[in-house]
């Protein structure tokens, strides 16, 4: 990025460490100011599309989550009423909030954000994520390890929180919780072994006794990942927990 090696270049040359936090605000705001300045492109296609992320065409195209859905889970129900999954088996969390279902053309676009790192995306997805009822007090990215966060270098989660927090005023914690155990990809474990891979994977360094939380993340897939940190919340003290995810995958 252009930005980034402006503000190294001149970190070295007057001798001044930057720290990683004023660092990226200095990237934030030229990241605006371009964007104010410049006629944009569609992230989907490449049409110019003046000042959004995404062209009309392709917003139109965009799998929107199903109105009627669980409440806790987020899966599709004929009413809205919980699934019959979360009444036998109760979460730890208490809701999900989604803004797309992870189909095509929504799902090239987290990947692209993930593995791509076309970071602006982040942004868009954070757009569409909607609050209902109480505002959190915080929230919370879901953590990457870090040998993991080394590999990729950046966690989209908190790319997205970072967003979501600028556009709520709701504060971000992105120490708070710690990902200790290196888990295996979830995407390539039965349904039945991501519970089982995900125990005990996380730990909270800071109490939320009496606190709404919300958990950010990408995708949602099983929601082991998302319950087993949600468990750890409740259990330094959190009162609600909510998932706020960019997309919900309807059919694992």
């Amino acid at each position: 990025m252009v930005f980034t090696g402006i503000m190294d270049a001149l970190a070295k040359k007057e001798g001044i460490i930057v720290c990683q936090l004023m660092r990226r605000q200095l990237i934030d705001i030229c990241t605006k100011i371009t964007q104010n300045m410049l006629p944009q492109r569609c992230l989907l296609c490449g049409m110019a599309c003046g000042s959004r992320w995404i062209c009309v065409g392709c917003e139109e195209d965009l799998p929107r989550h199903p109105h009627a859905h669980c409440p806790v889970c987020a899966l599709p129900t004929p009413l809205g009423e919980t699934c019959g999954e979360c009444l036998k088996h109760p979460q730890h969390f208490d809701a999900t909030h989604a803004a797309f279902a992870y189909a095509f053309p929504a799902d090239a676009l987290l990947r692209a954000l993930k593995y791509q790192s076309r970071l602006a995306i982040a942004e868009w997805a954070a757009l569409h994520i909607e609050l209902s009822g109480t505002r959190p007090d915080y929230l919370i990215p879901m953590p990457l390890h870090v040998n993991r966060l080394k590999t990729r270098g950046f966690n989209q989660a908190m790319e997205i929180a970072r967003a979501l927090s600028r556009r709520y005023s709701i504060p971000l914690l992105h120490e708070a919780v710690e990902r200790v155990r290196e888990t295996e990809p979830q995407a390539g474990l039965p349904r039945a072994e991501r519970t089982r891979n995900m125990r005990n994977a996380f730990a909270c360094r800071e109490g939320f006794s009496g606190k709404h939380v919300a958990i950010v993340d990408d995708v949602m897939t099983s929601g082991a990942s998302l319950n087993e940190l949600a468990r750890m919340l409740k259990k330094a003290g959190a009162m609600r927990v909510e998932c706020l995810v960019a997309a919900r995958t309807l059919r694992d």
